[in-house]
């Protein structure tokens, strides 16, 4: 297989995305992201909520990215992509958690989130993004390191730009629960 041969061989995730730092697993947040919508799907606060009642017309976003091997191949670029950019690394929090979290567990993870985000059949069990996330204080900067380095993988992958739209969109959408407010200052 030929790494940058067609985008079928590029997924994000979010999820990924943005998921680029969820980690650890809870039943429960999976079973609420299962019954929410892509977009919503990364922020568990209402545990009852009902899925939709239709899927979307036509392929999914997951489907058209060529399914969960791809999402895989994408995710573990954009993780080791994070791992050494200056931006992230500059911020000890993110540094730390790079060094204690378990990295096959953190792709793992994020594969599953992102898979679940784009309509792919994977259940993500890990924390809520918020959750996951808010101990790090990331940045505005290390916010815009982190599309940078999904931006870069996806083009490096020759994923089409209707398809990085949606997933930069379905990125974008977690940046409340994942960057320190303006207001908030690193203590």
């Amino acid at each position: 297989m030929k790494r940058r041969s067609s985008f079928s061989r590029a997924v994000v995730g979010l999820a990924a995305i943005v998921s680029v730092y969820s980690w650890s697993t809870t039943a429960a947040a999976a079973e609420e992201k299962q019954n929410r919508g892509p977009a919503k799907a990364m922020n568990v606060e209402h545990r009852h909520h009902q899925p939709d009642p239709k899927p979307p017309p036509g392929p999914s976003l997951y489907e058209r990215l060529g399914g969960i091997n791809n999402v895989a191949v994408l995710i573990d670029d954009v993780i080791e992509r994070s791992y050494v950019n200056e931006v992230l690394k500059a911020n000890p929090r993110i540094e730390e958690a790079h060094k204690r979290f378990p990295k096959p567990v953190y792709k793992f993870n994020a594969t599953a989130l992102a898979g679940m985000v784009m309509g792919g059949p994977q259940k993500y069990t890990g924390r809520s993004l918020k959750e996951a996330h808010q101990h790090l204080m990331a940045t505005e900067k290390e916010w815009q390191a982190l599309l940078a380095i999904f931006r870069d993988s996806m083009n490096s992958f020759k994923v089409p730009p209707k398809e990085q739209d949606e997933v930069l969109a379905i990125i974008e959408s977690t940046k409340g629960d994942i960057v320190l407010s303006s207001k908030s200052a690193r203590k």
